[in-house]
């Protein structure tokens, strides 16, 4: 094993803050409609997300200025959504443009309108200081809409706090004990593994060479390679991307054909797409998605992929609600990590500086 500049091994937060100042996604594009709000509630925000004429994708506080009546219960008309209980209209920067029963409006009567990006299939969301908002800074799942490559997700809601997930998926050993009927195999806790960082991303490498591939990549080299048998190099290479994008890079390949090298021609590629959205301290928005690199005219084999990796999130969906009752349950045991445990550590210290960066605590209030 191979850990570059590693943090040290020490006890972490068990319910983890979460900044304000980041792009989170808030829906899958197609989720957002002209037709009736969306709510939905992100970092501790709730929002009422819905499309004006222009199909513009538009994310205001879901509260009436007048009695805090939830917008998303209301009615998109054109440009503005009118509030269900008395009627009062708003424009997509949240200013109010009728009342019912007056002519005059009270120049007050404005709800909070945040900023809104389109990217990825996703609709991004900045709950945060607006004048930091930079489309820019949106976290890069460019797979998700490039032709190059093919393939669909879902969402999970995730009842625990988002570092959890965090943590699960930037250490994949747990494969090995939670999927074993699919994806994990001996080899994995095995397999050595490096973890490099910088101040916003953190990336975790791990090869496996000349194993037998698990029964997924299995069929899915099958797939590709119609009759396939003999022994795989297999790799598993986790991006995460500030403040909770993880992008994992993987697949197999014919051992022995050059995958380590760069060569994946002989082997089968995907990536598991993740972003989880932080709804509040004990409850999260997992948006994933699984592309390939191959067979990209099969909605076959994309609805397939979609179906297996449903079933393995399912069971991480399991684990990850029994451990935050266990957390509950127990608010007075620390957390401690282990070496496998070094890329989420590294995750926990730029998450950290950010919530510094806002005056936040690092431990979200226990509730």
């Amino acid at each position: 094993m191979t850990i570059l500049d590693s943090p040290p091994i020490t006890a972490a937060s068990k319910i983890f803050n979460f900044p304000r100042n980041a792009w989170y996604v808030a829906a899958w594009d197609h989720e957002v409609t002209a037709k009736q709000p969306l709510a939905r509630t992100i970092a501790g925000v709730p929002l009422a997300l819905w499309r004006n004429s222009d199909g513009r994708a538009v994310a205001l506080a879901d509260a009436c200025w007048h009695r805090l009546a939830p917008l998303s219960k209301g009615t998109v008309l054109g440009d503005e959504i009118q509030c269900p209980y008395h009627g009062l209209r708003y424009n997509s920067a949240g200013r109010c443009t009728s009342m019912p029963a007056q002519e005059t409006i009270n120049p007050s009567a404005i709800v909070p309108s945040y900023p809104v990006v389109e990217r990825y299939r996703y609709v991004w969301v900045w709950v945060g200081d607006p004048d930091l908002a930079d489309p820019a800074a949106v976290p890069d799942m460019h797979q998700m809409d490039s032709p190059d490559w093919a393939g669909d997700g879902e969402t999970i809601y995730a009842p625990c706090n988002y570092q959890l997930v965090l943590d699960n998926l930037m250490d994949l050993t747990h494969e090995e004990f939670v999927h074993s009927s699919s994806i994990g195999q001996d080899e994995l806790s095995e397999a050595e593994f490096e973890v490099s960082h910088d101040d916003r991303h953190v990336t975790v490498t791990r090869w496996m060479r000349d194993i037998d591939a698990p029964p997924f990549w299995l069929k899915n080299m099958r797939d590709k390679f119609p009759g396939f048998s003999g022994k795989v190099d297999r790799w598993q290479i986790i991006h995460f991307e500030a403040p909770s994008t993880i992008c994992i890079d993987v697949g197999v390949a014919k051992a022995g054909t050059g995958a380590p090298e760069g060569d994946r021609s002989q082997g089968v590629n995907g990536f598991v797409m993740n972003t989880i959205t932080p709804e509040t301290a004990r409850t999260s928005h997992y948006f994933w998605a699984f592309m390939r690199n191959y067979r990209l005219e099969s909605q076959t084999i994309t609805t397939q992929l979609r179906q297996g990796v449903h079933g393995v999130f399912g069971e991480d969906e399991d684990m990850l609600a029994a451990q935050q009752r266990a957390i509950d349950a127990n608010p007075d045991h620390e957390f401690y990590s282990l070496n496998i445990d070094a890329g989420g550590m590294w995750v926990r210290r730029i998450l950290d500086r950010m919530l510094q960066a806002e005056g936040l605590p690092a431990a979200a209030a226990a509730k």
